[in-house]
């Protein structure tokens, strides 16, 4: 009982480290971009955020309607949004956000017996 305590602590030291490497790794240079039309390319997304500065990495969320834009320096990252929150591309008025890193998933409570 004591071995299963301490795994539970040490899994959950593991899973608060991880974000917080996650956290930093972000630096606050990431952008969450929503409400995007479908159709919407990694192309558009290129040309649209690099008038605000370098574009290093583009993820489109296929089927979802969301993405994240990687710019080059934190001040970039602030105008791009800054300029783009509420405008409108593409018929759609977007979302612009600094880029938060994913929720963990905790255990529902359940635990294997072996």
């Amino acid at each position: 009982m004591e071995i299963s305590g301490r795994l539970r602590r040490e899994q959950r030291l593991a899973t608060e480290i991880s974000k917080n490497l996650r956290e930093a790794d972000m630096q606050g240079n990431k952008l969450y971009v929503g409400n995007l039309t479908y159709a919407v390319t990694k192309e558009d997304l290129e040309t649209l955020f690099g008038s605000h500065g370098e574009v290093k990495e583009i993820t489109i969320i296929q089927g979802k309607g969301f993405g994240f834009v990687e710019m080059g320096s934190e001040e970039q990252a602030n105008a791009a949004k800054d300029a783009l929150d509420g405008s409108d591309f593409k018929g759609r008025t977007l979302k612009v956000n600094e880029a938060r890193p994913p929720k963990t998933r905790e255990g529902r409570g359940f635990e294997r017996q072996r």
